[in-house]
């Protein structure tokens, strides 16, 4: 990836906020991910085995905790700014879609 920031489009879907906590927090689990690979290509012994899936469970539980985040942040963001109970409704129901077929 290169060094270059990643622009932040202003929009309605989530606050610039709430995208630079979800950049931040796909940015740690990229550097983990480079860690887990180093970990990988360096394995010499089964017992190195053990940090490679400790690592690994790490960032699988620290991208959970992004979609739980981005999914939280949705709701709060799309019932906020919603003109009505039934724009408000369709919402709810798009997002417990993205809940049923991703989580």
């Amino acid at each position: 990836m290169s060094d270059t920031p990643i622009k932040i489009v202003h929009g309605t879907a989530l606050t610039d906020e709430q995208k630079k906590d979800l950049l931040h927090r796909l940015a740690r689990v990229e550097g983990q991910i480079r860690g887990v690979q180093k970990l990988i290509a360096n394995a010499a012994v089964p017992a190195d085995c053990d940090g490679v899936a400790q690592q690994l469970a790490a960032a699988r539980k620290a991208l959970d905790r992004a979609f739980v985040t981005l999914l939280t942040d949705a709701i709060v963001t799309h019932t906020t700014a919603a003109d009505g109970p039934e724009q408000v409704q369709q919402s709810a129901r798009h997002l417990a879609a993205l809940l049923d077929k991703f989580a």
